[in-house]
């Protein structure tokens, strides 16, 4: 497979990721706590419909559609989300989650936008190239923002006192359980092996 054809499958594969955050970064918004990482949230949202015109813009000089690939990443890291808004915490301490879960999709279009800019790069895409670094810069503020805004709610999640009573786990926290010990599982012969 030719560079041009993987640039194309990742650029689909971003494509598809930041669609999936237009539909999900309101429900983040609406679900959180804080106003400044509610704001934070409403804000990258907006960025997020640009960095989509801008992919448009990429796939026009390219003469290829944008379609065609589904970011199963970011439907993981999204899902994550998901689960911090299900959590039965209050105050910063659902706040704290959210933040991690926002943090993980940053990182995730972080690394997609630093590779396929490299590829870009490659190729002498200029056009392309600046396209993207655009969209990896606006990430990689999102990102500084969001940790900005989590200091202080994690020293008060931190105040707040532990759970004295622990409250039963739905049947998704126990799923989740299982599959984590299965990993450790399926990783220990290779990580005895490595000492």
């Amino acid at each position: 497979m030719a560079l041009n054809d993987v640039l194309v499958d990742e650029l689909r594969d971003m494509y598809s990721a930041e669609n999936q955050l237009v539909k999900a970064l309101p429900k983040l918004a609406k679900g959180a706590i804080n106003p400044q990482l509610k704001a934070l949230f409403t804000a990258h949202l907006e960025e997020t419909k640009g960095q989509v015109l801008r992919l448009k813009q990429v796939f026009e000089i390219l003469e290829e559609k944008p379609t065609g690939e589904h970011c199963n990443g970011m439907e993981g890291v999204i899902e994550e989300g998901a689960d911090a808004l299900e959590k039965d915490q209050e105050g910063p301490s659902f706040d704290s989650g959210l933040v991690g879960a926002a943090l993980r999709t940053e990182h995730y279009e972080i690394a997609g936008y630093t590779a396929t800019i490299a590829m870009a790069q490659a190729l002498g895409l200029k056009d392309v190239v600046s396209l993207l670094t655009q969209n990896l810069n606006e990430e990689l503020n999102a990102a500084k923002n969001i940790l900005a805004a989590a200091k202080p709610i994690l020293r008060e999640s931190a105040q707040q006192p532990e759970d004295q009573e622990k409250k039963p786990k739905t049947s998704k926290e126990k799923e989740s359980a299982r599959k984590s010990r299965e990993d450790e599982k399926k990783a220990a012969p290779t990580l005895r092996r490595n000492r």
